[in-house]
């Protein structure tokens, strides 16, 4: 693998699980708001969308309905790669999250341990994670596997020690530094983690909650990774100002990759580099 050789995959997150809709109205929350965001983020350098969903009270829900038809607006008003999150909110069942699938998103995100998330506990037992993982390669869905702390490295080795390489035969992953709970947005833990990666991965995102957001991103473009960003993990663009709109952050990190001799990727480039299938 030669990372740095290659341009860079900018997922956004917009929306995420945990900020009240009351408390940050530019928050997208329903289905059209979703939709210009995507399509903003898109024309930002965005190509990969994280996406949780909100229902009609701005509450996150696992909506089978919701999901599906969030899914098919953003394929016919976009080019992104549209990956769910399985992990909706910290306090939804396990049985629940393997639903996901139904929508047949590109992508879907699969966290490799419970992890404290906050205040909260983010649960994510091996046999939710084998099955998780067993029927994305039955869907033809491309996993992001979520890594929170450096026992959720080793967890991804023994998973692919255990059940192969997933559809497509590349393995993405995303460090995810900040969350109280997990390991710091510090360069330090990053590197970290990098250095213990298993041989069969192939590209990795880094995302910085928070303060840690830009420290993060400077180190995963420095060391060859990819970047996640969007208000699901910070809600302020700099001291003093709150982030606007999600494509506010994705211009950022693509300016930040440019400069970095690594622009954004196209879309059909990003799809390359994660094997996602054509839908």
């Amino acid at each position: 693998m030669s990372p740095s050789s290659v341009g860079t995959l900018i997922t956004v997150a917009p929306t995420g699980a945990e900020s009240r809709k009351a408390d940050v109205p530019q928050l997208p929350t329903t289905l059209d708001e979703l939709v210009d965001t995507a399509v903003r983020c898109e024309a930002a350098g965005a190509t990969l969308i994280h996406l949780h969903i909100r229902n009609a009270e701005h509450r996150p829900t696992l909506d089978h309905g919701l999901l599906r038809a969030s899914v098919t607006a953003l394929r016919e008003q976009t080019d992104l790669v549209v990956q769910l999150s399985t992990g909706g909110s910290v306090h939804d069942p396990l049985d629940l999250r393997l639903t996901v699938l139904d929508a047949e998103p590109d992508s879907c995100s699969l966290t490799c341990g419970t992890t404290n998330f906050g205040a909260e506990v983010f649960l994510n037992p091996w046999p939710f994670m084998v099955e998780l993982y067993r029927q994305s390669i039955a869907r033809e869905v491309v996993p992001e596997f979520e890594l929170f702390d450096l026992g959720h490295v080793a967890s991804l080795r023994r998973l692919l020690d255990q059940e192969g390489l997933p559809y497509g035969g590349k393995v993405h992953v995303d460090l995810v530094t900040g969350v109280p709970g997990g390991m710091p947005g510090t360069p330090a833990a990053l590197l970290a983690a990098v250095a213990m990666l298993p041989a069969e991965v192939t590209s990795w995102s880094a995302t910085g909650i928070g303060r840690t957001h830009l420290p993060i991103a400077a180190t995963a473009l420095a060391a060859g990774g990819h970047l996640r960003v969007g208000m699901e993990d910070n809600l302020v663009f700099a001291r003093g100002r709150a982030v606007g709109h999600n494509d506010e952050l994705v211009a950022r990190a693509a300016e930040l990759a440019t400069l970095m001799q690594r622009p954004p990727l196209t879309t059909g480039e990003a799809r390359e580099l994660l094997a996602v299938k054509r839908r």
